[in-house]
């Protein structure tokens, strides 16, 4: 696993969206051979998205043939509520760009059978052949897309009950009122994530310090579910100073030696 360490969340998500339109661009996707990324939501990838418009705008990626998956999506909350990620996605990338409507998949988390929803979009991504590269990040608590502490990691897409931190986390998007924050979601699953090809999390932020610690320097667990991701062929964190705060000296030497 690659652990890159970059100043700030600006220059993360430069970096980041010059290598992932260079892997687009590199596969040269066609109609009958889309490119399959898998995206997340949250404050997170927000610069990456930024740059990917910004690369779009200036004629060098087109989106025509890219396929996307999100990781998640809350349940019972209004499709075009401005906190669902549905809202999120088009607000932050989806309108900036020339992507296809029918190509775009995010959980329907208003579904009347859940259950069958997360095995159509669990068909969906097969049927697609695959993500090619998935971009996430993690919660403070470690979780990968909404894999709670304790899921399985040869979890599939599931509706996922939140836990109180996660929750109180993310009452920042809602009014700092964690009442308001839906109870569940609908998630792809750790081994969802471990399938496709590429993956890259984002990681910044002091608060986030202890996860990193958790997920670069600490054994594989349902604990802290980002971790499988030690086990992934072709995994890397994109991470900022302030991240990693908690990790061993000879841990963060090593990393940016490794990627100078």
């Amino acid at each position: 696993m690659r652990v890159i360490i970059h100043e700030n969340e600006k220059k993360i998500g430069t970096w980041l969206g010059d290598y992932i339109a260079a892997c687009i661009n590199e596969f040269n996707p066609t109609a009958n051979k889309p490119f399959v990324l898998g995206l997340a939501t949250g404050s997170s990838p927000i610069t990456t998205y930024a740059r990917l418009i910004e690369i779009h705008k200036e004629g060098r990626l087109s989106f025509e043939h890219i396929i996307t998956f999100n990781m998640d999506e809350y349940v019972d909350l209004p499709q075009d509520h401005p906190e669902s990620y549905y809202s999120f996605m088009w607000k932050h990338l989806f309108n900036h760009v020339n992507i296809k409507k029918e190509n775009v998949h995010i959980p329907n988390g208003n579904a009347k059978d859940l259950t069958a929803e997360c095995l159509a979009y669990e068909a969906a991504i097969q049927k697609a052949g695959g993500v090619h590269f998935f971009l996430g990040g993690i919660g403070v608590d470690g979780h990968l897309a909404f894999n709670e502490p304790g899921t399985s990691l040869s979890s599939r897409t599931h509706i996922q009950k939140l836990n109180y931190e996660t929750r109180l986390v993310n009452s920042r998007f809602f009014n700092n009122d964690i009442n308001q924050v839906p109870k569940e979601a609908m998630s792809v699953g750790v081994a969802t994530v471990m399938d496709s090809k590429e993956v890259a999390l984002i990681v910044t932020g002091h608060n986030k310090a202890r996860a990193l610690h958790k997920v670069v320097e600490g054994s594989v667990s349902q604990m802290w579910t980002a971790s499988a991701l030690q086990m992934h062929p072709s995994a890397m964190i994109v991470c900022d100073e302030n991240a990693c705060s908690e990790l061993k000296v000879g841990t963060y030497r090593y990393f940016k030696e490794m990627e100078s």
